[in-house]
């Protein structure tokens, strides 16, 4: 009874593991578009609103969810503090210590690291562009993304389910 116990807490362990790494590659697509939607509302409450960056990102992280909006509203909050760091310094930290929480991909995160050194440097339009490059480049990684979700997503679930059977067989 004990044996049969664990073997399904195993082949149990087997199965979460490949349903958590499916429902990631599930999430990373979400996060991506959630993010272009972002980064274009940004745009909008620079061009339109004239709106300052701190107040700009805090509007904007506030329309997201989390964790993506919570990239913006972070650095907002670290804007606002009068410690003398730099945008591009306090956009890459927090993006930094952040990014754990995302399902997102190195790749996403230096486009937006890129857009960082640009933001609140320059004038509307030129940051305007650093923006709407950003958010090309995200969509690319976002066809990528969707597809690789269709390619392992199932993958994922079943092969957590077989390492689990496959290390009950080995163990009895």
């Amino acid at each position: 009874m004990l044996k049969l116990l664990g073997a399904m807490l195993i082949l149990l362990a087997g199965t979460l593991l490949g349903f958590y790494q499916a429902s990631q590659l599930s999430r990373r697509p979400k996060q991506i578009s959630e993010l272009i939607r972002l980064l274009q509302r940004l745009e909008t409450e620079i061009v339109y609103g004239f709106t300052p960056l701190p107040e700009a990102l805090r509007q904007t992280g506030r329309a997201g969810t989390h964790p993506v909006g919570s990239l913006f509203l972070d650095t907002a909050a670290e804007l606002v503090k009068p410690d003398g760091r730099s945008v591009q310094t306090i956009w890459e930290q927090t993006l930094t210590a952040g990014w754990r929480n995302t399902s997102m991909k190195p790749n996403e995160k230096e486009v937006l690291l890129q857009l960082g050194s640009t933001l609140g440097l320059t004038d509307r339009e030129d940051q305007v562009k650093h923006l709407k490059l950003a958010v090309n480049q995200l969509q690319g990684e976002a066809d990528c993304a969707r597809e690789e979700q269709q390619r392992y997503e199932r993958m994922w679930k079943s092969l957590g389910l077989l390492m689990g059977l496959l290390v009950v067989i080995l163990m009895y």
